[in-house]
């Protein structure tokens, strides 16, 4: 792949997606990009993105961003976090709400791993806190992982990364070669196409943000533009989770030290939400 081609392929996924690919990793876009040219009825990725550049397709263009996502997940990763969240902030939160209702929204879900971590975490907790109701919601730029999200299978590999036994059994039924998570499972949460780096003010107020593994590929003005957007979705107590070792420089959050990567808002921004 030539020069030009990669500048143009990486100015693309950066102003669509806001990921910065590492340019020297050309076979990353080959191998990502050739089902598609091969779709296209072209004999390559450089073909590919000539005839983008040249004459654009928005159609096309949101295939090959769409290609370009990073999928990267696995069930209940980096296990420390969701135990934090099972012990302390999924009691806490719903012990505050008159209601039970803990809202949760799972930002760049990928395909679907975590948003259904949660929900089988939230039955466990059940047991312990009867009046815990949680309402979920995955959101992803990529509608090809929202579209594996929805439908909940998943591979001998997939569900062996991260997945206990206890659980596949009780949450998933074998389908052929495949595991698909419990129509219970399947109904606990809601899929929604969304970009974070579009510029919108949520009319919701979610208890527990999980914004996972996703701004590592963002470059630090951008990831905190879009942290600093979604401190604004948090209620007044709500929480955001990050990926290990990730961290913000957004102003509006402030880190919570009780918890792995877990974040609140500062007291400034939470009573101007109250």
């Amino acid at each position: 792949m030539t020069p030009t081609a990669l500048d143009f392929l990486s100015e693309l996924v950066r102003v669509r997606s806001g990921v910065i690919l590492q340019t020297e990793k050309s076979y990353f876009a080959e191998s990502r990009l050739a089902p598609l040219a091969r779709r296209e009825g072209l004999d390559s990725v450089e073909a590919l993105l000539t005839g983008l550049r040249q004459h654009w397709d928005e159609e096309l263009a949101t295939a090959t961003v769409d290609a370009m996502s990073i999928v990267d997940t696995s069930f209940f990763r980096d296990r420390a976090a969701f135990e934090h969240i099972g012990k302390v902030i999924l009691p806490t939160l719903a012990a505050a709400r008159q209601d039970g209702v803990v809202r949760v929204w799972c930002a760049g879900c990928s395909t679907g791993q975590e948003a259904y971590s949660m929900a089988m975490l939230a039955v466990q907790v059940e047991q312990q806190v009867p009046n815990l109701k949680i309402d979920i919601i995955g959101t992803d730029l990529s509608q090809r992982a929202l579209e594996k999200a929805h439908s909940g299978i998943y591979t001998q590999f997939e569900v062996q990364r991260g997945l206990p036994i206890r659980l596949l059994l009780q949450h998933f039924e074998k389908t052929g070669e495949m595991w698909q998570a419990s129509e219970r499972l399947r109904h606990a949460v809601r899929w929604r196409q969304l970009n974070l780096l579009e510029d919108r003010r949520s009319v919701r107020a979610f208890d527990i943000l999980l914004c996972r593994n996703v701004v590592r590929y963002f470059d630090r003005p951008t990831a905190d533009r879009v942290l600093e957007q979604m401190a604004g979705a948090l209620a007044p107590d709500g929480v955001l989770v990050l990926g290990a070792g990730e961290t913000t420089g957004a102003p509006s959050l402030i880190r919570d030290e009780t918890g792995p990567e877990t974040f609140r808002k500062t007291a400034a921004r939470g009573q101007a939400a109250a």
